[in-house]
C-alpha cells in the first residue's frame, strides 16, 4: 500500500499525478485527508480523500508520498499524528517520499540528514544537513524527493521503478508518451 497524504493547501499535480501513475502500475494507494476527507488544495480543487489519516495502518505501507503546496506543508507540520506516521514509515524500513516543498518536511523529522535530495528552489536552507541536488528527482535508499510541479512526472515514475522496477516504470512512461 502507498499513502498519499493529502493535507489543506496541498500542491494537486504532485498528489495526484503518483497516485494516477502509481494505479496504472498496479499498486494499491490511498489518498488519506490529513484535515478531514474533503481536502481543498493549493490551486482550490477539492479532491475527496479514500480514507481518514486515522485509517492509516503504516504496518501494511510499502510507501508514504507528502505532496508540497507551501500551505499544504504547514498543515503537514501543523499535524502531529502525520508527522507521527511519516517518522514511524522511516523508522520501519519504508519508503518515504517528498516533493516540491515537503521535503523540508522531512527536513524537520532529521530524514533527509547527510542524504542527498532536493526541493523547491529557494527552501534549500529549511533542508538541514541534506546534500542538495541539482536534479529533477533524487533517490536516495528509501528516501525520494521531487524538486516542484513541473517533476510530477517523472517523480512518480521514480516511486513505480522503487516498488515495480524499471521495467515497470518504462512501460508506464511510454504507454502515457512520457
Amino acid at each position: 500500500m502507498v499513502y498519499i497524504f493529502l493535507a489543506t493547501g496541498f500542491e494537486e499535480i504532485e498528489a495526484l499525478t503518483p497516485c494516477d501513475l502509481l494505479r496504472r502500475a498496479g499498486v494499491d494507494v490511498a489518498l488519506v485527508g490529513v484535515n478531514g476527507i474533503e481536502i481543498v488544495g493549493s490551486h482550490k480543487i477539492t479532491v475527496r480523500a479514500d480514507i481518514p489519516l486515522d485509517a492509516v495502518h503504516i504496518d501494511e505501507a510499502e510507501m508514504l508520498v507528502l505532496p508540497g503546496g507551501l500551505r499544504g506543508v504547514q498543515s503537514l507540520l501543523s499535524s502531529k499524528a502525520a508527522l507521527s506516521l511519516t517518522k514511524r514509515a522511516w523508522e520501519t524500513g519504508k519508503y518515504v517520499c517528498a516533493i516540491c516543498a515537503a521535503p523540508t518536511v522531512l527536513a524537520s523529522l532529521g530524514i533527509v540528514e547527510d542524504r542527498e535530495a532536493v526541493c523547491y528552489p529557494g527552501k534549500e536552507p529549511e533542508m538541514g544537513a541534506a546534500k542538495i541536488q541539482d536534479a529533477p528527482v533524487v533517490r536516495s535508499g528509501r528516501l525520494i524527493t521531487g524538486r516542484a510541479a513541473g517533476a510530477s512526472v517523472p517523480f512518480a515514475l521514480a516511486l513505480i521503478e522503487a516498488l515495480k522496477g524499471r521495467e515497470e516504470a518504462e512501460r508506464i512512461a511510454k504507454q502515457i508518451v512520457y
